[in-house]
């Protein structure tokens, strides 16, 4: 959201590595203070010895987050010669990558699979029980929360949060254009009552906090994206540009006068931020990109009418429009019936006629889409849940009730797929052992998946960044899967 930043810790002191700190701590003898130091820049980050393949690639980023954890046994990586009840009941298809099969649900990213990297080893290992808030938690920030009750439930967001990695990326590179650096749709991360953890900007204080785009109606409602509201972006019809503009002259003819002021209010980067918003509403580009009856009806037929499919539209409009962030959360709350992915019981059904559909369509649309505008070169698109469900069906694994056509939460072993921006095209990279319940090698924790997407934009995943008490935190604590970039 547009709002004046308050302060937040050291969020001028960024943009130093574990690296840099350690090399230079010493050196004030040349001159060279740990005070200037920590004045960088977080663009130095990028400087000296880091870099490797797909560095600096991406000049944008679009996380499709499936919030609820889908079935990959189900989906992306069924398995032959196991026990009835390990099996997908979904019959398998061939892919474009000879020897690669999805299940019938998916026949469309069946055919475009041959685009993107496909990580068939993602798996981590929970603090306590893994209930959805505490891993969504850690897929979005690369850190465990501190307070988790017995079921894995967290408190409510607080401003000692780790930032999503939305935040950090658009506060450490934001964008070159009038456009908003970071937006969120089309509802929120949520748990039961928990909502929102996870998906804010934390300690780094409010002004780094996405743009939130949540349309009115519940998760059933498909048509919710055709009533976007945006009018916080545009300017009321008395108003027009010219004099807004002669007003924001006027301010920094008071502002010369009063120096005390410019003081006072310097670390709070109020110039930079008001600017910021000025010129969003002024331009009008923000307002142009959220409009969806720009594009042709065969397009946004192609995407899917329901939700889903409408905000993956949305989401390449705001990256061609110059948004460095877009966060699509799977619409519908994480522990759910109908469309959630967080299939305890109901699978067959649920996954067949809702969830499965709306995935294949909209992601596959997605994917050709930016290809064919010439968009994915510099695009990375990460479509990725907080863990997979478990190989036996009927089981419990997180104190769940789960029937014998539903799977319990299962974060040892899932898949996630990468394509865009220096991602390698075609590949499988790791593999689970016979029933999807390990890595048989190449294991990708959340940390590490993190850390690529931070390498792709351009930022060492090792920079450090200031908490709420003023205690360094690097990025991530992880490095780039280098392996899955050219």
């Amino acid at each position: 959201m547009l709002v004046i930043p308050g302060q937040s810790g050291i969020d001028n002191c960024d943009g130093v590595s574990r690296r840099e700190l350690l090399r230079v701590g010493g050196s004030s003898v040349f001159g060279f203070s740990l005070a200037n130091l920590l004045g960088l820049r977080a663009s130095t980050a990028s400087e000296g010895n880091y870099g490797g393949p797909g560095f600096g690639k991406a000049q944008s980023v679009i996380l499709v987050y499936l919030q609820g954890g889908p079935s990959h046994l189900d989906l992306w990586d069924p398995k032959d010669n196991v026990p009835a009840n390990v099996k997908s009941i979904f019959k398998p298809i061939a892919t474009k990558i000879p020897g690669v099969n999805f299940t019938e649900l998916l026949p469309k990213l069946a055919q475009v699979n041959d685009r993107f990297t496909m990580l068939r080893s993602m798996s981590y290992t929970p603090v306590g029980l893994f209930n959805h808030t505490a891993a969504i938690y850690q897929m979005l920030t690369g850190y465990t929360a501190d307070k988790v009750s017995p079921s894995g439930q967290l408190e409510p967001p607080s401003p000692k949060d780790f930032p999503n990695v939305g935040s950090q990326i658009s506060r450490i590179k934001p964008p070159t254009k009038a456009m908003l650096p970071f937006v969120m749709l089309p509802r929120p991360l949520q748990e039961s009552g928990v909502v929102g953890k996870g998906g804010n900007a934390g300690f780094l204080g409010r002004a780094h906090d996405p743009y939130l785009l949540y349309p009115a109606g519940d998760d059933m409602d498909m048509s919710k994206m055709d009533r976007i509201q945006v009018d916080d972006l545009q300017l009321r019809q008395e108003i027009n540009p010219a004099r807004l503009e002669r007003r924001a002259k006027l301010r920094d003819v008071i502002n010369d006068g009063l120096p005390a002021l410019d003081e006072a209010t310097a670390k709070m980067s109020l110039d930079e931020y008001y600017g910021k918003a000025l010129s969003l509403v002024i331009s009008g580009n923000a307002r142009k990109a959220f409009d969806l009856n720009l594009e042709s009806v065969q397009t946004r037929d192609r995407y899917g009418r329901n939700t889903f499919g409408q905000s993956l539209l949305l989401a390449r409009r705001l990256v061609e429009a110059g948004t460095r962030f877009v966060e699509v959360n799977w619409p519908k709350v994480a522990n759910s019936d109908n469309h959630s992915w967080d299939v305890h019981s109901g699978l067959s059904t649920r996954m067949k006629t809702q969830s499965a559909p709306m995935l294949d369509t909209g992601l596959a649309a997605l994917i050709e889409d930016l290809d064919q505008r010439g968009l994915l070169k510099d695009t990375m698109v990460v479509a990725i849940g907080e863990f997979g469900r478990s190989p036996q069906r009927g089981v419990s694994t997180s104190g769940n009730d789960n029937s014998d056509d539903g799977r319990d939460h299962w974060p040892y072993c899932y898949t996630g797929i990468v394509a865009g921006a220096g991602v390698k095209r075609g590949l499988v990279y790791g593999k689970s052992d016979k029933t999807a319940s390990a890595p048989m090698d190449n294991p990708v924790h959340p940390r590490d998946l993190l850390a690529t997407i931070y390498h792709s934009v351009g930022i060492n995943p090792g920079t450090l960044v200031y908490n709420h008490l003023n205690q360094p935190r690097e990025l991530v604590q992880a490095e780039a899967v280098s392996a899955i970039l050219s």
